[in-house]
C-alpha cells in the first residue's frame, strides 16, 4: 500500500512539473486595449487579439481595457512589474507615455504598438492605421461633392487619441483654408448618445448645417437619431451629409440604404502581423519594418455594392 502511495505521489509531483514546464514555455503578453463595449471596430478588433493570442498557440495573453490614459498607464505598469514578455498597447492618448516606455526598454519588455500610434519612438513595431490619410481621405470626399458652403457638425473622438487627431486634422485644415466652415466642433468619446445630444443641441439653436462629420460608426448613428427626431432627411438626396468611419457591417448597409453617404474603413486585424512579429523575435529574427500601415479606404453610397458590405463590413 505505502509502495502505492509512494508511485502515486511521484506521478502527481512528476504531472505538475511537466504542467509548470508547459506554463512557463508559453510567452507571457500584456495587451492594453479600449473596451470591446466602445464600439463595433473595437468588438471586433478585441476578438482578433483573443483569437490569436491563446494558449493553444503559445500565449500567456492578460488583458486591460480602459479609454482613460491614467488607467492605461497603470496596467502597463503592472504589466512590467509582472515581468511580461511583451506589452501590446492600443494607446489611449499619444502623449504621456515616455516614463512607462522607459520603464519596459530598461526592463527589457518589446512593446508593440496596434490601431494606434504615440509620441514615442521606444516601441519595437506599430501595426497600425494611418489616421491622419483616413481623415484627408474623407475630406477630399466631402470637396468633391459639390457643395457651395459645406457646413459641418464634426462629433470628435476621445481628445488625444491617435484617430482623433488623425481625423480632425484634414477637417480642421479644410476650415482653416476657408473650404469648410465648422458650426459645431466637439467631442462624443467614440459614444453615439453623446454624438445625439450634440446634434440635437445644434438643431435646438437653429443653427445651419449641411454636413455630420463623426469619428466613429456609432457617433454617426447617434447624430442620424438627432435627425430623425428632428424631421431632417439626410443620407442621398437628404439636406445633411452623413460621413462616419470604421465600417462595421450595419453602418455600410445604412450607405447601401442611401441613409448615410459615407464611411472610411479602419481595419482591426492586427493581431496575427503581431503574432508573427513576435513568433520571429522569439527567434531572435527583428522586424524588417517598425511602422506597417493597414491599407484602407473610403466609400461613397452611391458607389458601394453589396460585395462591398460582406467583403469590407465589421461584424454581423
Amino acid at each position: 500500500m505505502k509502495k502505492t502511495l509512494s508511485l502515486i505521489l511521484a506521478l502527481i509531483l512528476c504531472l505538475a512539473m511537466v504542467s509548470s514546464a508547459g506554463a512557463d514555455e508559453l510567452i507571457k503578453v500584456g495587451i492594453i486595449n479600449n473596451p470591446p463595449s466602445e464600439s463595433g471596430y473595437r468588438t471586433a478588433n478585441d476578438n482578433d487579439f483573443k483569437a490569436a493570442f491563446t494558449q493553444e498557440n503559445g500565449y500567456d495573453a492578460s488583458f486591460a481595457y480602459s479609454i482613460l490614459l491614467e488607467e492605461q498607464l497603470a496596467a502597463f505598469n503592472q504589466f512590467v512589474n509582472d515581468g511580461a514578455d511583451y506589452i501590446l498597447l492600443s494607446a489611449a492618448s499619444t502623449d504621456g507615455w515616455d516614463d512607462a516606455i522607459a520603464a519596459a526598454t530598461e526592463a527589457g519588455i518589446p512593446v508593440l504598438l496596434f490601431d494606434r500610434m504615440i509620441n514615442n519612438d521606444g516601441y519595437v513595431a506599430a501595426v497600425v492605421s494611418d489616421m491622419a490619410k483616413e481623415g484627408e481621405t474623407a475630406v477630399a470626399w466631402l470637396l468633391a461633392q459639390g457643395l457651395e458652403a459645406p457646413a459641418v457638425v464634426h462629433i470628435q473622438g476621445v481628445m488625444g487619441s491617435d484617430a482623433q487627431i488623425g481625423r480632425s486634422g484634414a477637417l480642421d485644415a479644410a476650415a482653416a483654408e476657408g473650404k469648410a466652415t465648422i458650426v459645431k466642433q466637439q467631442t462624443g468619446n467614440w459614444s453615439a448618445d453623446e454624438a445625439k445630444a450634440i446634434v440635437e443641441s445644434v438643431i435646438n439653436a437653429g443653427t445651419s448645417f449641411n454636413v455630420v462629420y463623426a469619428e466613429n460608426d456609432d457617433m454617426a448613428k447617434g447624430a442620424v437619431a438627432a435627425l430623425d427626431a428632428a424631421g431632417i432627411s439626410h443620407g442621398i438626396d437628404g439636406d445633411v451629409l452623413i460621413m462616419g468611419f470604421d465600417c462595421n457591417k450595419w453602418a455600410l448597409k445604412e450607405l447601401l440604404a442611401g441613409n448615410w453617404n459615407y464611411d472610411g474603413q479602419c481595419s482591426p486585424f492586427q493581431a496575427g502581423v503581431l503574432d508573427q512579429i513576435i513568433k520571429n523575435l522569439e527567434q531572435g529574427i527583428e522586424p524588417s519594418e517598425k511602422l506597417i500601415i493597414n491599407e484602407e479606404k473610403g466609400f461613397d453610397a452611391k458607389e458601394l455594392t453589396e460585395e462591398d458590405v460582406e467583403k469590407y463590413g465589421l461584424g454581423e
